[in-house]
């Protein structure tokens, strides 16, 4: 049988392959490991969504788990994954729990799960919540005052979340204007507030009338030519745009001009750098990294160290060094001081902070400092996991990188993995000009084609 987990919890459409009935044996199976690895009869889960229409669905089947097997709940709606992260340690609870499929289209849904620290749940808990749910062995069910109950949380959650996010700068944001896309999705129920602390920022808000079907629908982070179009029309300084569960942030400069995860990276790093506030001078990024994130890096006297693509690995690497920046270029950033995991909107504070800060009048010159070379990335369709591993495997694919990483000699960089969450595997080339990485992005997608 198949795993349940992938690299960012369990996703899937929904009445596919992730329905009620699942979410119901996932719950059930959470609150017995918990319980058996507190040693607590009720553990407590915190447990939000995002705005999908099928969040409802697993949200009740999940919640009934739980309690059938004799956990406590704190419901706290609709509210970004890290959101959840952080109210699951605030409220001491033994474990967090997100439905959210992040950027994917609205069909698709996923489980994700935080430990007590706010982490995501390990390994090892995964699989032990994959062994009872696929292998049938859970416990019977509570029955009379052991089964758990649900608490309603109130506005204060949300509250107090957003002022943890707010306490992390020291600037008032006065003078600037900024548009910002909530992808009609997790965000809209709380970037409202998180902005209006600023008064003296001026803050339009689109995309954040969620309908159950419209999240990250031509909107948000994986959407930014809407954003980008109106930022350049409306004169603003600045577009911010989340992703579904709003765990990551891009932006667009004054020219529409988009902001990427590097980008951010290198300008909240050599910010910090600048003030002493650095760790190790490093900044942990991913094998996707731009090679112009790498030649700024270097050119700032900062270490980049490149962990595999993942935000569970770039905190591990984070942890490990005691790093306190990284991230990942699709925008998943951690500041590692104020969070254990990526905060799309703890993300725009600081990058509008070091932009005030900095007192630059056009953030396109700002941004200019980190060159983003061209980079092509091609995502070729694949059957199976084992067919992924087949043909990562073959000689034939391996030649035909290393002649292309022979052609570009040094001037640029080739990248071909297994997506870890999707039947694809990505091809990525990067080179001076555009059209070289995309011949050779083409060359090597076209071999994998005729191979799946």
């Amino acid at each position: 049988m198949g795993k349940l987990f992938g690299t960012d919890g369990i996703r899937g459409v929904v009445n596919e392959t992730l329905n009620a009935e699942l979410a119901f044996e996932v719950g059930a199976a959470a609150a017995q490991v918990l319980a058996q690895n507190t040693g607590k009869a009720k553990p407590l889960f915190t447990i939000g969504k995002d705005t999908r229409i099928s969040s409802d669905m697993l949200e009740g089947s999940l919640i009934a788990g739980l309690c059938s097997a004799g956990a406590d709940v704190l419901h706290l709606g609709v509210i970004p994954t890290p959101a959840v992260a952080f109210l699951t340690v605030e409220n001491h609870a033994d474990a967090g729990i997100v439905i959210s499929a992040s950027h994917n289209p609205f069909e698709h849904n996923g489980i994700k799960i935080f430990n007590a620290q706010g982490f995501k749940l390990s390994d090892a808990l995964e699989n032990e919540i994959e062994d009872i749910v696929l292998f049938n062995k859970k416990a019977p069910l509570c029955t009379g005052a052991d089964i758990g109950q649900v608490i309603y949380a109130d506005q204060q959650e949300a509250d107090d979340y957003v002022d943890h996010l707010v306490s992390t700068i020291d600037t008032n944001l006065a003078g600037m204007r900024i548009l910002v896309d909530c992808a009609n999705g997790a965000a809209s129920a709380t970037a409202g507030k998180l902005f209006d602390r600023f008064p003296k920022l001026h803050t339009d808000i689109i995309n954040a009338d969620p309908n159950g079907i419209n999240i990250n629908h031509n909107c948000g982070s994986t959407h930014i030519d809407h954003l980008a179009a109106m930022v350049k029309a409306g004169n603003y300084d600045l577009g911010i745009a989340f992703d579904g569960d709003a765990d990551r942030c891009l932006a667009v400069d004054e020219q529409g001009q988009l902001i990427d995860g590097d980008q951010i990276l290198a300008l909240c790093g050599s910010d910090l750098k600048s003030r002493g506030e650095l760790t190790g001078d490093t900044i942990v990024a991913t094998v996707m990294s731009n090679l112009g994130f790498h030649v700024f890096a270097r050119q700032a006297g900062i270490d980049l160290l490149c962990t595999d693509v993942g935000d569970r690995n770039v905190l591990e690497e984070m942890d490990k060094g005691g790093y306190i920046l990284g991230g990942e270029q699709s925008g998943h950033t951690i500041f590692r001081r104020y969070a254990t995991t990526g905060d799309g909107e703890l993300t725009a504070l600081q990058l509008l902070s070091v932009i005030h800060r900095s007192g630059t009048q056009r953030v396109s010159a700002l941004v200019g400092m980190c060159e983003r070379y061209p980079q092509i990335l091609v995502n070729v369709p694949v059957d199976s996991k084992e067919k992924k591993e087949q043909i990562m495997a073959a000689p034939n694919l391996q030649e035909a990188i290393a002649r292309t990483e022979e052609e570009l000699s040094g001037n640029g960089r080739v990248l071909v993995r297994p997506s870890g969450t999707e039947a694809l595997i990505r091809v990525m080339v990067e080179a001076k000009h555009q059209s070289t990485a995309q011949a050779q992005a083409e060359k090597l997608a076209n071999i994998i084609k005729n191979m799946a």
